[in-house]
Protein backbone atom coordinates (compact mmCIF):
# COMPACT_ATOMS: atom_id res chain seq x y z
CA UNK A 1 0.00 0.00 0.00
CA UNK A 2 1.46 3.15 -0.59
CA UNK A 3 1.87 6.10 1.87
CA UNK A 4 -0.60 8.37 0.24
CA UNK A 5 -3.26 5.79 0.61
CA UNK A 6 -2.26 4.75 4.03
CA UNK A 7 -2.19 8.44 5.46
CA UNK A 8 -6.16 9.17 3.76
CA UNK A 9 -6.99 6.00 5.63
CA UNK A 10 -5.01 7.64 8.52
CA UNK A 11 -6.77 10.96 8.55
CA UNK A 12 -10.08 8.98 8.13
CA UNK A 13 -9.83 7.31 11.25
CA UNK A 14 -8.51 10.13 12.60
CA UNK A 15 -11.54 12.23 12.13
CA UNK A 16 -13.85 9.34 12.89
CA UNK A 17 -12.53 9.27 16.75
CA UNK A 18 -12.71 12.60 16.83
CA UNK A 19 -16.41 12.44 15.90
CA UNK A 20 -16.43 9.16 17.98
CA UNK A 21 -15.21 11.16 20.98
CA UNK A 22 -17.24 14.63 20.24
CA UNK A 23 -20.31 12.47 20.14
CA UNK A 24 -19.57 10.58 24.03
CA UNK A 25 -18.82 14.29 25.01
CA UNK A 26 -21.87 15.36 23.96
CA UNK A 27 -24.02 12.45 25.38
CA UNK A 28 -25.89 12.96 28.58
CA UNK A 29 -25.68 9.51 31.17
CA UNK A 30 -28.27 9.74 33.61
CA UNK A 31 -27.49 7.72 37.04
CA UNK A 32 -29.50 6.96 39.99
CA UNK A 33 -28.64 6.20 43.91
CA UNK A 34 -31.20 5.28 46.94
CA UNK A 35 -34.29 5.82 44.50
CA UNK A 36 -33.78 9.59 46.22
CA UNK A 37 -30.91 10.57 43.71
CA UNK A 38 -31.09 11.28 39.73
CA UNK A 39 -28.05 12.57 38.25
CA UNK A 40 -27.12 13.87 34.75
CA UNK A 41 -23.61 13.72 33.61
CA UNK A 42 -22.12 15.02 30.20
CA UNK A 43 -19.72 12.46 28.42
CA UNK A 44 -17.05 15.15 29.43
CA UNK A 45 -17.85 14.33 33.28
CA UNK A 46 -19.42 17.61 33.58
CA UNK A 47 -22.06 17.13 36.42
CA UNK A 48 -25.09 19.22 34.73
CA UNK A 49 -28.24 18.17 36.68
CA UNK A 50 -29.39 16.82 40.52
CA UNK A 51 -32.70 15.66 40.93
CA UNK A 52 -33.91 14.86 44.50
CA UNK A 53 -37.08 13.15 44.85
CA UNK A 54 -39.48 15.46 46.02
CA UNK A 55 -40.82 12.98 48.72
CA UNK A 56 -37.42 13.10 50.51
CA UNK A 57 -37.24 14.68 54.01
CA UNK A 58 -34.19 15.97 55.98
CA UNK A 59 -34.83 14.94 59.27
CA UNK A 60 -31.38 15.64 60.97
CA UNK A 61 -27.86 15.41 60.46
CA UNK A 62 -27.65 11.91 59.38
CA UNK A 63 -29.97 12.92 56.78
CA UNK A 64 -27.93 15.17 55.04
CA UNK A 65 -24.85 12.35 55.35
CA UNK A 66 -27.22 9.82 53.42
CA UNK A 67 -28.41 12.39 51.09
CA UNK A 68 -24.70 13.38 50.04
CA UNK A 69 -23.37 10.16 49.80
CA UNK A 70 -26.64 8.98 47.64
CA UNK A 71 -25.28 12.05 45.28
CA UNK A 72 -21.51 11.13 45.34
CA UNK A 73 -22.51 7.31 44.78
CA UNK A 74 -24.92 8.32 41.43
CA UNK A 75 -21.89 10.70 40.46
CA UNK A 76 -19.53 8.05 40.32
CA UNK A 77 -22.31 5.11 38.55
CA UNK A 78 -22.61 7.97 35.80
CA UNK A 79 -18.72 8.57 35.66
CA UNK A 80 -18.03 4.78 35.23
CA UNK A 81 -20.98 4.49 32.67
CA UNK A 82 -19.04 7.58 30.50
CA UNK A 83 -15.69 5.24 30.87
CA UNK A 84 -17.55 1.71 30.11
CA UNK A 85 -18.91 3.81 26.89
CA UNK A 86 -16.04 5.46 26.00
CA UNK A 87 -14.44 2.10 26.27
CA UNK A 88 -16.11 0.46 24.09
CA UNK A 89 -16.88 3.06 21.01
CA UNK A 90 -12.88 3.58 21.02
CA UNK A 91 -11.68 0.66 21.36
CA UNK A 92 -11.78 -0.60 17.38
CA UNK A 93 -9.19 3.04 17.11
CA UNK A 94 -6.83 1.65 19.83
CA UNK A 95 -6.46 -1.90 18.36
CA UNK A 96 -5.92 -0.17 14.59
CA UNK A 97 -3.06 2.38 16.12
CA UNK A 98 -1.81 -0.37 18.81
CA UNK A 99 0.84 -0.51 15.62
CA UNK A 100 1.15 3.16 14.44
CA UNK A 101 3.10 4.10 17.89
CA UNK A 102 0.17 6.43 19.45
CA UNK A 103 0.33 8.28 16.09
CA UNK A 104 -2.86 9.95 17.64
Amino acid sequence: MNQQVMMRKLMKMKQEMEDTQKEINETEFTASAGGIVTVTVLGTKELIKVNIDEGFEIEGPEDMEMLSDMIVAACNTAYKDIDKTTEEKMEKYSALLGGYGGLF
